[in-house]
């Protein structure tokens, strides 16, 4: 549920949703999925569904979702009972296909979630949605943590101020999760505090396996609480870097990545949420600025995390700002990969309210 809102702090002025957000009355109130238990409606057993929920399979999706190869994998399941559990979650979800009218009706009826910023919300248009997975990178001191807590209170606001009325899962792989930024955020949009960090489910992650794990957990979390909007994972390579060194390791790693991001691209479509990961950069003394974005700079993940996303956005630094009190810089965030958006660039700044217009 969407926290508590106190009055607004005289003379700050909550930035305007975003024309794509539906209002608040044109939500679905239905879950937009299948619980596993339906299966048991269709022929399957209590013993075997228990057993689909020991392997993270909490949806009727997440069945259709998973290989047979997958399921045989789970202890106590037969190729008799995959087939069985196959043709049950078949018959629940119906055809998988829709025509271009239906997809385009879903469209217009996704939630869009600010990131603080409007110029940085204009250039990307549907960037963080419903149903999508977006990974946004850059050095330090570029805002990728601060974006992740201004969003964890974003999101908790109601649709007509850019957010979508609900909870927040965030997976934290630096230790940089701080309760009083999320406070000092929620300051700014006039909402309460403590009702912001009840909203937030927060979790440590120590290392990669640790951090898979968390991941499958979410999935359980999400089917028990139909409330949740958005998953954030804070960074997603950092630990990878540290539990797997060297070229001998490389071809383990990127298999590990590809499991991660297969994971998070399905909890996205399965439970109808969005994701948002940040990531790391290294040098590349190859590349120059006029053919690759960032210049010397670019992700770490290789191109199995390029390609499990069709929307990136890369963050760097900008020029100081001679009239900003302190140490704040201009940040710009450029568009670098979206199906249906050009290529562009904004500039924001980080103050205590988080990402916020220069």
């Amino acid at each position: 549920m969407a926290p508590r809102r106190q009055a607004a702090p005289e003379g700050s002025m909550p930035p305007p949703s975003r024309p794509s957000s539906p209002s608040g009355e044109d939500i679905e109130e239905t879950p937009f999925f299948d619980n596993v238990d339906e299966l048991q409606q269709h022929g399957i057993n209590v013993q075997d569904i228990l057993k689909l929920k020991s392997a993270s399979i909490n949806t009727v999706s997440g069945v259709v979702m998973t290989t047979r190869r997958q399921l045989l994998k789970i202890k106590g399941m037969s190729e008799a009972k995959v087939e069985k559990i196959k043709e049950a979650a078949q018959k629940i979800t119906g055809s998988s296909f829709a025509t271009g009218i239906e997809v385009q009706d879903r469209r217009k009826r996704v939630l869009v979630i600010s990131t603080g910023s409007k110029s940085v919300d204009t250039i990307l248009g549907a960037f963080l949605a419903f149903s999508c997975f977006k990974p946004v990178y850059g050095e330090f001191r570029t805002g990728k943590t601060q974006l992740a807590h201004t969003m964890s209170v974003v999101t908790q606001l109601p649709p007509e101020m850019g957010g979508a009325s609900g909870k927040v899962a965030y997976i934290d792989t630096e230790g940089t999760f701080r309760p009083d930024r999320i406070r000092s955020i929620a300051d700014r949009f006039g909402v309460d505090g403590n009702m912001a960090l009840e909203n937030i489910l927060y979790a440590r992650a120590f290392n990669s396996e640790h951090q898979m794990e968390l991941i499958s957990e979410c999935s359980m979390r999400f089917a028990e609480d139909k409330d949740f909007r958005l998953l954030i994972v804070d960074s997603i390579m950092a630990l990878f870097r540290v539990d797997f060194s060297g070229r001998g390791e490389l071809s383990e790693r990127q298999q590990k990545v590809a499991q991660v991001m297969s994971k998070l691209t399905k909890l996205s479509e399965e439970f109808n949420i969005a994701v948002l990961i940040t990531n790391q950069v290294q040098s590349d003394p190859g590349a120059t600025m006029t053919f690759v974005a960032g210049g010397a700079l670019k992700p770490i993940g290789g191109h199995i995390l390029s390609h499990s996303s069709a929307t990136r956005m890369f963050l760097r630094k900008g020029k100081s700002l001679a009239l900003t009190v302190g140490r704040a810089e201009e940040r710009v965030a450029k568009l670098v990969d979206s199906p249906d958006r050009p290529e562009s660039e904004a500039s924001y700044k980080l103050d205590e309210g988080g990402w916020t217009d220069i």
